[in-house]
């Protein structure tokens, strides 16, 4: 029965999931120096990896969530803890995120695992590398559960398992939940890069036709997803790609130790994105939901050396579930 306990507490500030989502990339001043490795796609495009050596045989991957890339707060911390640990990391950017746009009108999506799996392949073909360790934010998070358990039966014994933190990974009930009034500001965020390179990949490919009148006018994920995801990416509609990207129906496929952390107050999150039943079943598939920490938040106080609480969960699930 994998669902553990949690012992996040924060101080009252940091209790109200707004604030806790807000603070850390508004106020975390922590950086990190990369060296980075572009590495050309099967399909004649680019991904940028960014790397954070400190000579370990065993390897942590990263990936971002919507909009984010390497440079992302909680990406820039669990690396910094990680190569603290031992541990090398690499931080995958995804197409169009890491501050040059990307060769094709297509970028990425919530369940596109192919460009996890590739990357996966390049490391394990060039890296003399014991073991790797998957760990996604948010849309990253959706990545990683769902490659886990999609790639099951063809995944290189390499990968030892995964971390999730802060994932819709039910994204037909999770958009719903980002339409409410609470949200609306997180979507305007959002809304103002994703846009951007719609319209930037429509003056790009004129073959791709662009209603800009309703880009301009969209204000749900849903909108977007009609003018760019489903006609790009050959859903036949919304509803379409959020039941094929979602990695829920993946979680009891997944056969190694894989932790999905998902905040109780996280107000991008729908009740449908906390898999009790789905862990209670599963002898991999863990389950941790704090009272507080928000949508990729979980700061405890203004006190930057107490501000570690996720990343010390992130490292001893590797150290005692994982076990590199």
């Amino acid at each position: 029965m994998p669902i553990l306990k949690s012992d996040f507490s924060p101080t009252l500030p940091f209790k109200n999931g707004h604030f806790n989502t807000i603070y850390r990339p508004l106020f975390s001043k922590e950086t990190c120096t990369y060296s980075r490795k572009r590495i050309s796609t099967w399909d004649n495009d680019f991904i940028d990896l960014d790397f954070s050596k400190v000579g370990s045989k065993n390897l942590v991957l990263l990936i971002h969530g919507l909009e984010g890339s390497s440079q992302s707060k909680y990406i820039i911390s669990s690396v910094n803890h990680l190569n603290s640990k031992g541990l090398d990391t690499v931080s995958l950017n995804l197409r169009s995120c890491s501050g040059e746009d990307n060769l094709l009108l297509d970028t990425y999506h919530s369940g596109k695992t192919e460009d996890v799996d590739f990357v996966i392949k390049h490391i394990t073909t060039n890296y003399n590398y014991d073991s790797i360790v998957i760990i996604g934010f948010s849309l990253g998070g959706n990545l990683t559960l769902k490659y886990l358990g999609e790639y099951q039966e063809k995944l290189s014994n390499i990968v030892k398992g995964g971390i999730a933190v802060s994932v819709p990974i039910d994204i037909t009930t999770a958009e719903k939940e980002l339409d409410k009034f609470k949200n609306r500001l997180y979507v305007e965020v959002f809304f103002k890069t994703l846009k951007s390179k719609i319209l930037d990949k429509a003056n790009k490919f004129p073959e791709f036709q662009l209603d800009k009148e309703r880009l301009k006018k969209a204000t749900k994920f849903k909108h977007l997803e009609y003018l760019y995801t489903v006609p790009v990416f050959g859903f036949k509609n919304p509803e379409d790609y959020w039941e094929k990207a979602s990695s829920k129906p993946y979680s009891s496929k997944i056969d190694r130790p894989t932790l999905l952390l998902n905040a109780k107050d996280d107000t991008f999150l729908s009740a449908e994105c906390y898999p009790r039943k789905e862990a209670i079943k599963s002898r991999n598939f863990y389950l941790v939901i704090p009272e507080f920490g928000g949508h990729c938040g979980f700061m405890s106080s203004f006190k930057t050396e107490e501000n570690n609480w996720l990343e010390t969960k992130i490292a001893s699930f590797i150290e005692e579930k994982i076990q590199i």
